[in-house]
């Protein structure tokens, strides 16, 4: 996931970790508002992105540790380590691709049970490039669960494939098509009405993750901006796209979801004894 200086609003969640027994859930609903709330005010300050683009590594370092002992109280440490390891290559993605297309970029800031974000200094040039920069996230991230399921291919060991579930369980729930998510990136580039549809199906995921309607609630106010916008000089260069392009960006984020949807189902693991012993 990525933020532009120009969008002052709350961080977007990234990432839901793999639902846990309802004693470690009620922990996380426990624990995690206040962590969420934090994260909120934090990214209302004015310039933080800006800071966050001086503070670069040390930043990453510090966040990378928190999230490692949050996520510790409820895995162990192998596993916790990993979590924020797979997110850290997801996020690199997009890292790389902003700098691809020109765009100066934090590295990854990490918010316990909520994922990582990455600060941007301007917008993308275009629906292309930003779907490019939020699909970047999700093509590394798969590649990084199948580095895992190596992992577990050579040595055996059940917390690589637990990981593996996870990695490709949080890059697919990136794909639903809703700002600020990875696929409210991408679907923009096919056309803005999904970007729109997408709002109608985070309703529906709510009975399913209950999460979903705290990622509708802060994709609300930039979804209604570039709705209002859209026949504005600006807002329809921006979504001017060639109708190839518009094909390309589709068969991608269509893949992806289909490929993900495979591997968190073949990488699923009944029973999580197995995983953590």
């Amino acid at each position: 996931m990525f933020r532009s200086d120009l969008e002052e609003r709350a961080s977007s969640p990234s990432y839901e970790p793999v639902k846990p027994q309802s004693g470690l859930w009620s922990f996380i609903k426990k624990f995690g508002a206040p962590l969420i709330a934090i994260g909120l005010l934090l990214s209302k300050f004015k310039g933080l992105s800006l800071l966050l683009l001086k503070v670069k590594f040390l930043g990453t370092a510090l966040t990378m540790l928190v999230s490692i002992g949050a996520y510790a109280l409820l895995f162990p440490w192998s596993f916790a380590v990993g979590i924020v390891l797979l997110i850290w290559v997801h996020e690199m993605g997009h890292v790389l691709q902003l700098k691809r297309e020109g765009i100066a970029a934090s590295a990854p800031m990490f918010i316990p049970f909520l994922g990582a974000f990455v600060a941007m200094r301007q917008m993308p040039k275009d629906a292309l490039a930003e779907a490019r920069v939020g699909l970047a996230g999700p093509i590394l991230g798969t590649m990084g669960g199948f580095a895992v399921l190596g992992l577990y291919a050579l040595t055996g060991e059940p917390v690589f494939l637990g990981l593996a579930y996870f990695n490709f369980l949080i890059n697919l729930f990136n794909l639903a098509p809703l700002l600020p998510l990875d696929g409210g990136r991408a679907v923009g580039a096919m056309s803005l009405v999904f970007q729109v549809l997408g709002l109608g199906m985070m309703v529906v995921m709510v009975f399913i993750a209950p999460i979903m309607a705290f990622v509708a609630i802060l994709g609300l106010p930039e979804l209604w901006n570039r709705w209002k916008t859209r026949n504005e000089p600006e807002g329809r260069a921006y979504y001017d796209l060639p109708l190839k392009s518009r094909v390309g960006v589709g068969v991608v984020y269509i893949g992806l979801i289909v490929t993900l949807g495979f591997l968190t189902a073949a990488t699923f693991v009944p029973n999580p004894e197995r995983v953590f012993g």
